[in-house]
């Protein structure tokens, strides 16, 4: 596990000691090359995440965020190093963990039954319609079930997509920004409904943001990495139980940290 710098706002108490290790990324370089150009993007990343954890990855836009996120879900190979998941090799994809997009991916050609559903084809039919009714109402979607993409609200195929996400019953998820793309509004309401489906399903998510308030809010760690190639700058725990007081001391006292870690001053 890759240690944590000094200062008041960063723990060295690792948020995955009570748990069984789910994920654990080892050695993790990544290069690409073009026009034989190599630019290195992530640089001897080591990270252990536990099983049922929320974790966030922060860090600059840019940094090579993605490109691990990517490379732990097995959708990239990295140039050194290796990735394991309940003790076995990532050696690619697989149904068991499922990634969450940047950009909205719901079909606009199903509706919301239908895209919630779309994983669930194998399942008999009885199964397969209590499931996607069980998804539509943890994500607040009853009423809806019939509607088209076109006529919802970029929330509400958010919602689609993490409930279809959750409906495979996958061991992880995967998340690059999900929120990004919504007004601040919708940005609050999503990660709360994020964080009571989460304490719900207690699945293992590894969340990426740029978003400081985003992190402290939602997760029980944050991975903050450098600009590139990156590397784990700093590791904070968020010891601060669910609901959590924005205006508290203790929660201040985190955000500051990490803006602080980054070489900001959190000021107006």
């Amino acid at each position: 596990m890759t240690g944590t710098k000094s200062g008041s706002a960063v723990s060295t108490h690792s948020a995955t000691a009570a748990r069984p290790t789910k994920l654990r990324a080892s050695g993790i370089n990544k290069t690409f090359s073009r026009d034989g150009v190599v630019t290195p993007v992530l640089e001897n990343v080591n990270l252990e995440v536990g099983e049922g954890e929320f974790l966030c990855l922060l860090g600059p836009s840019g940094c090579g965020k993605s490109t691990l996120l990517n490379i732990m879900a097995g959708f990239l190979d990295p140039t050194a190093g290796t990735v394991t998941v309940d003790g076995k090799p990532v050696e690619g994809p697989d149904p068991r963990r499922i990634f969450v997009f940047q950009e909205r991916g719901v079909f606009p050609w199903l509706t919301v039954e239908g895209n919630i559903g779309f994983g669930l084809f194998r399942l008999p039919k009885a199964e397969r319609e209590r499931r996607i009714a069980h998804y539509v109402q943890m994500v607040g979607l009853q009423g809806f079930e019939k509607a088209y993409p076109q006529e919802l609200s970029g929330g509400m195929k958010q919602r689609v997509e993490v409930a279809r996400a959750l409906a495979v019953d996958p061991d992880m998820l995967f998340l690059d920004e999900p929120f990004g793309a919504l007004d601040s509004i919708t940005r609050l309401i999503m990660r709360r409904e994020l964080l009571r489906i989460w304490q719900a399903e207690r699945k293992t998510i590894i969340f990426v943001t740029h978003d400081i308030e985003e992190a402290v809010q939602l997760s029980d760690r944050v991975v903050v990495m450098s600009t590139r190639p990156a590397t784990i700058q700093t590791i904070v725990e968020i010891d601060i139980p669910h609901p959590r007081d924005l205006s508290s001391a203790r929660y201040l006292e985190l955000r500051d940290g990490i803006f602080d870690q980054i070489g900001l001053a959190h000021k107006i």
